[in-house]
């Protein structure tokens, strides 16, 4: 098999970014390989399914850079191929004086973005969200949505078919010593290769020579949900987030199919897909993973004990619940909450100084380019960021 453009990982990153070559250029032979039977199964199809507005991310980020106009391509997107979108919107409230002072720099950061947002009183909240409770004052994001992941993902791939690119599901690609491309014994030949395997892409990366200053830590997120009559909020509810660590905290989430979402967890794991504290693990994954915390625990940005004491205790429902009803007292009169599929996010860290990764990164080998770190907003940011690996990485290489 022989391609201008081999791309390994079928999630919505490497799914959009074919899209975007073969729109370029469309006498470009393009494929993409999957190791699942299907496309988006991992984070791009268990995601939250939240359009981020922006206001998160440190402005010289690559995150802030296309979260904007990421989340106005993909409501745009949803629209025009009939996938559910429901414009909720996003109050963050504070717990107390020193997270209601955060606000005000979240505020700041969200207009050095070119976000949508507001800073109103908490007398204001009761029009906004009358379940929610916040200290001094809370924001306000109208731009937040949510949609389908899995329904984005399906209207993707029937384009990418529509166009001629060449989609290969349950296809483990290997990458030998020197740097060929294998699908069991079929030799796969590029003149570009772009790596965006998620949690795999680390691995690949460092065949070519690259990425090894960094460890990956897989942490799990749960939710729970009960239907949305159950706790009829109007819009998302989330906390402020905590002021190091890229984790949002356990929110409230409003899904297309009439349900509300509490999580996730920020559970580390040793498996690059353990998604069942049982599962089957790989000993350089567990080596990695390890080697991942003990990093994080030299470094002075972290604590990970703080981490854990804060996240293990989230895998029961009780204190899932309690910790979410510090946002909406009311979730703790819901008895019958039920669980939804776990995810993970392929966390990056920097062995050198123990900080988690707090944007993507984009890293160019031989005769290719690798994506690491594409966590949330990844799903927000994946039309946009694709189409800047594309014009400034694949394109010029060709």
């Amino acid at each position: 098999m022989k391609f201008d453009v081999a791309i390994v990982g079928g999630g919505i990153v490497g799914i959009s970014i074919a899209l975007s070559i073969k729109q370029s250029d469309p006498s470009l032979r393009v494929a993409v390989f999957e190791k699942e039977i299907d496309f988006g199964i991992h984070a791009s199809g268990r995601n939250s399914g939240v359009l981020h507005a922006g206001f998160y991310y440190s402005p010289d980020s690559l995150k802030a850079k296309f979260c904007v106009d990421g989340n106005l391509q993909l409501r745009k997107f949803a629209f025009d191929n009939g996938v559910n979108l429901r414009k909720t919107g996003k109050v963050v409230v504070a717990k107390n004086a020193l997270e209601s002072k955060r606000l005000d720099s979240l505020y700041e950061r969200g207009l050095s973005n070119g976000v949508d947002v507001k800073l109103l009183d908490a007398n204001e909240l009761k029009h906004y969200e009358p379940l929610a409770r916040t200290f001094e004052k809370f924001l306000w994001s109208p731009n937040t949505a949510v949609s389908d992941p899995k329904a984005i993902m399906k209207i993707m791939v029937q384009k990418c078919n529509q166009l001629g690119i060449e989609l290969f599901s349950g296809k483990q690609v290997n990458v030998t010593e020197n740097l060929k491309l294998f699908v069991g014994d079929e030799e796969i030949k590029y003149r570009h290769f772009v790596n965006c395997a998620g949690v795999n892409s680390p691995g690949i990366a460092r065949k070519f020579g690259l990425a090894n200053e960094y460890a990956l830590v897989p942490f799990v997120g749960l939710y729970n949900y009960v239907p949305s009559a159950r706790i009829p909020l109007r819009t998302l509810v989330y906390p402020v987030p905590h002021e190091v660590n890229p984790f949002l905290g356990v929110h409230f989430t409003l899904t297309t199919n009439d349900e509300v979402k509490i999580g996730p967890t920020a559970i580390p794991a040793l498996g690059h897909e353990q998604y069942k504290l049982f599962s089957k693990l790989k000993l350089n994954e567990v080596t990695e993973s390890l080697f991942g915390l003990y990093s994080i625990t030299k470094g002075d940005k972290h604590s990970l004990r703080q981490m854990m004491v804060s996240e293990i205790p989230k895998i029961f429902l009780k204190t899932l619940v309690r910790d979410a009803s510090k946002l909406v007292p009311s979730a703790m009169e819901v008895k019958e909450w039920k669980t939804k599929p776990p995810g993970i996010r392929a966390q990056l860290v920097d062995k050198n100084n123990g900080n988690l990764v707090q944007d993507f990164i984009i890293e160019s080998g031989l005769d290719s380019t690798h994506l690491l770190n594409t966590v949330s907003p990844g799903w927000t940011t994946a039309l946009p960021f694709s189409e800047y690996i594309v014009r400034e990485y694949v394109l010029p290489n060709l």
